[in-house]
């Protein structure tokens, strides 16, 4: 039997780097779209086991698309990891070409799980929600700077800012839920999400947009993926406090929100938040805490379709 085949693709703006494992074969590719159906077919005819690529900030988007309409398997995966494993082989070079080499071997040894490609719908809703967590970012920004400014042309133009900055925020939370309520799947979603008290509208279609995978794996899974999963930090007789770390952020900072409404607010997540500051947990790890028993409860609502409303979910 011939040896499973392995491809590792660096993603830049303008072109593609691939490597094939474990073969030496690589070439380069430009991302333009005839050439991306082009890449796709002679990846197709190679019939890989596991196509590698990192995520870049929106580069890799196109390539992972055309592949998974291709039928091709996908990974794409946190860079940190790559560059751990390139540290443990001792690899320090850099290059686009390298790049790509490493990552067909990080395919072929720790052969990272393959996920669905989220449609193309979800990533609109996912950019709109990036959008607005941008323009929050700038109003912030500018909020602060209003706060200091100490001549009047200047705060004339800041509060001139602020005003098309909140119009704007406005028009994108219009646009978000224009897309939510065309989808069918998605309004169903939306509702049964913010029956739990503590999860509003944004909270909500930040994971419909960004944890698409929310009610599709167990809980140990969903909580090591988003970064609530305590990890040890144990030596010998010394034992470390447990940290969480990894994951996906903009998740975790808006379950961070939705726990600390819910800690104050919804009597089952608040009493489970006092009993363990009663047994002097430090509040930001009972909060945390909380952050993970709301995503239990969010994962097992939407794996069985179930309301809050249903004891099951607020025991758990």
């Amino acid at each position: 039997m011939a040896d499973p085949i392995f491809i590792g693709i660096d993603v830049s703006k303008a072109e593609l780097a691939i490597a094939v494992e474990p073969s030496t074969e690589a070439w380069l590719s430009p991302t333009d779209p005839a050439a991306l159906e082009a890449l796709v077919e002679r990846l197709g005819t190679l019939r890989p086991q596991l196509i590698v690529v990192e995520a870049t900030g929106g580069y890799e988007l196109p390539l992972v698309s055309a592949c998974a309409a291709a039928g091709l398997p996908m990974a794409v995966v946190n860079p940190r990891q790559v560059r751990a494993f390139a540290q443990a082989l001792g690899r320090t070079a850099k290059t686009d070409a390298i790049d790509a080499t490493l990552l067909a071997l990080f395919a072929a040894r720790v052969q990272p799980e393959v996920r669905p490609v989220p449609d193309a719908d979800t990533q609109a809703l996912a950019a709109l929600i990036g959008r607005r967590r941008q323009l929050l970012e700038m109003l912030g920004a500018e909020q602060r700077r209003l706060a200091q400014a100490t001549t009047a042309a200047v705060r004339r133009d800041l509060r001139q800012h602020i005003r098309w900055l909140e119009h704007r925020l406005a028009n994108v939370d219009d646009d978000l839920t224009r897309a939510v309520q065309r989808s069918p799947v998605w309004r169903v979603q939306e509702d049964l999400l913010r029956t739990v008290p503590g999860i509003g509208p944004i909270v909500a279609r930040t994971l419909l947009a960004e944890l698409p995978e929310l009610g599709h794996l167990d809980r140990r899974t969903i909580a090591a993926l988003v970064g609530v999963a305590p990890f040890n930090r144990d030596s010998g007789q010394w034992r470390g406090r447990r940290m969480i770390w990894g994951g996906r952020r903009s998740i975790r900072a808006a379950l961070y929100m939705a726990a600390l409404v819910a800690s104050r607010r919804n009597p089952p997540l608040a009493r489970f938040y006092q009993r363990l500051r009663d047994h002097g947990k430090p509040a930001k790890v009972a909060l945390v805490a909380v952050m993970r028993k709301l995503l239990t409860i969010l994962n097992a609502m939407m794996k069985h379709q179930s309301s809050w409303s249903d004891q099951t979910f607020v025991t758990a």
